[in-house]
């Protein structure tokens, strides 16, 4: 009986638990198609080979430019928000005036998760705004993405407040040598 008691236990306990991560990432899911609507809904600029042709940036010097604002994301995401698109325009606005720069979307996470984790969750935040930046009309040769993962933090503080301001996407210029 006490057998039969857990394992009716533990079966309502993984129903319960699959279901509601379900509905989480599809209400996620719905409110970036949201996002990306308002953007574009023309992807016929989203050519996997355009994004093939990154040149290697990690050991390539960067200007932060003061025009060029940066974008911060809710935690464990990659989604940009309503906000987060303003700033992307803004700073297309910036590119489309000097269309000789070249720039690196760099990507960044918090210190929660492993190394892994976060190297690869800092390369889809920053490969979603090289995204956005080619539908809103920036050449895909223009830009380079890396990821720097929890490698160098914004904020070093371990709270919250600290931890939100290094989830973000840095657009920087790349200096020609």
């Amino acid at each position: 009986m006490k057998n039969y008691f857990l394992l009716s236990l533990l079966f309502v306990c993984l129903t319960v638990t699959s279901c509601a991560k379900k509905q989480t990432v599809a209400a996620e899911n719905n409110e970036e198609n949201v996002v990306a609507e308002q953007v574009s809904n023309d992807t016929s600029s989203m050519d996997p080979k355009n994004f093939s042709q990154e040149p290697s940036v990690r050991e390539t010097e960067k200007d932060t430019v003061p025009d060029l604002e940066i974008l911060y994301f809710p935690f464990d995401s990659s989604k940009i928000s309503k906000d987060g698109l303003e700033v992307l325009k803004e700073n297309t606005t910036y590119l489309k005036k000097n269309p000789t720069l070249n720039i690196v979307v760099e990507g960044h996470c918090d210190e929660r998760g492993t190394a892994e984790y976060n190297l690869a969750l800092g390369q889809k935040r920053a490969v979603k705004v090289k995204e956005y930046y080619v539908q809103l009309g920036i050449s895909p040769k223009r830009i380079a993405t890396i990821s720097y993962g929890e490698e160098m933090p914004q904020d070093s503080r371990h709270n919250e407040a600290g931890w939100a301001k290094n989830r973000r996407a840095e657009t920087k210029i790349i200096k020609n040598n």
